[in-house]
């Protein structure tokens, strides 16, 4: 049976005596460790080159993928603006992984990533971090999914008040980074969405660019007041935070959908705008967001993904929302909590994220869960 992977977390202040605990707690480091993940909260930003050299020599495991986030996790247990470093040492077959540096352009993809493949075989699965200021993210998400055997890339975009940063082999930024893996490496994951469809599907009967005009042949605003009930409808300041838009991606059932704001209405021409781009005859359900509904999907999630397990979870990388954490689920640590009361003690690190990747896109709103079997 495969060990699972070392993991540590720590938010003692000063950044060197945080590195420091995390590695008595990872000692002795297992001489099979060869991939470092490493997440710092951004407090600790201009402070990761140092951090990354001093993982290096105290484990001696030279190669290491990470990011900055607002917030990062580990098992159990999340820190949100404060001091915070999380690590774990993966344990992977030899020549079954690539760290890629940044890649910035979509014409840039294939080259940068060896044709998609890993010292010789084809690249499987990717796990990448990208920087929200580089405009052709979504693009480069989806080739570089598309060049995957499997067609999926999970991850998460740095999330920071500071220095938007990512960790592959050294601090980097300005474009999507991560570590490749071939089929040597089994993973599973799942995306929880955090909302809960409150009517069916509609189709996009008219729109311009980002509004709404018509649902199923009606106004768009008089099939959303519809949808959200009499006393919403009244005031839809009300529903801001509350009640949000999801576009559905086609061939895929209801639980797979891109979540957006409702950004404006017009009562007059009976309007809805929101906060992307709608395709010609797209399909759109309205949801609501609140923790009833975070938790409920979350917990449907992770007993789907129990069950399908083949045998139990080495390690994890989790990603959520900025917008999920105590915000969301209502007390400190408890989306941490459940996934740890369902999978148990499964070494896990990751990040709140200013946008989640899972498959060939970018979410919102989303937690994504991956583990290494």
């Amino acid at each position: 049976m495969s060990k699972p992977f070392a993991w540590a977390h720590s938010s003692l202040g000063q950044w060197s005596e945080a590195i420091q605990d995390c590695v008595q707690q990872l000692s002795p480091v297992r001489s099979a460790a060869n991939l470092g993940f490493v997440y710092v909260t951004d407090l600790y930003a201009n402070r990761l080159t140092e951090m990354l050299a001093q993982l290096r020599e105290q484990t001696g495991i030279a190669e290491w993928v990470g990011s900055v986030g607002i917030g990062v996790c580990a098992t159990g247990h999340e820190y949100l603006d404060e001091s915070a470093v999380v690590v774990m040492l993966g344990e992977f077959p030899a020549d079954s992984f690539r760290v890629f540096a940044p890649v910035t352009a979509a014409d840039q993809v294939a080259s940068a990533l060896d044709g998609f493949m890993v010292h010789g075989k084809p690249a499987h699965y990717a796990l990448v971090h990208g920087d929200a200021r580089n405009p052709e993210i979504p693009e480069l998400v989806r080739l570089v999914a598309a060049g995957m055997a499997t067609g999926f890339a999970t991850g998460g975009i740095s999330s920071s008040r500071f220095q938007s940063l990512q960790v592959a082999d050294e601090v980097v930024y300005g474009g999507l980074s991560g570590v490749m893996f071939t089929d040597a490496v089994t993973v599973m994951t799942r995306l929880s969405q955090g909302v809960t469809p409150i009517g069916p599907r509609h189709t996009v009967t008219a729109n311009h660019e980002n509004i709404l005009i018509s649902l199923d042949g009606r106004p768009a605003l008089d099939v959303l007041y519809e949808d959200i009930g009499e006393i919403l409808a009244r005031d839809l300041s009300r529903a801001a935070g509350y009640i949000f838009v999801a576009l559905s991606i086609p061939g895929s059932d209801s639980r797979d959908y891109l979540v957006r704001n409702l950004i404006g209405a017009d009562t007059a021409e009976r309007l809805v705008a929101i906060s992307e781009i709608v395709p010609p005859l797209a399909e759109v359900l309205f949801c609501r967001r609140d923790a009833g509904a975070a938790q409920t999907d979350m917990l449907n999630m992770l007993q789907d993904l129990q069950a399908s397990l083949p045998a139990a979870p080495r390690g994890a990388v989790y990603y959520s929302c900025l917008g999920r954490g105590e915000s969301l689920f209502g007390a400190k640590s408890a989306e941490l909590e459940l996934i740890q009361q369902v999978l148990g003690d499964v070494p896990l690190v990751g990040f709140f994220a200013n946008g989640e990747i899972s498959h060939d896109r970018m979410y919102g709103y989303t937690g994504v869960l991956t583990l290494f079997i």
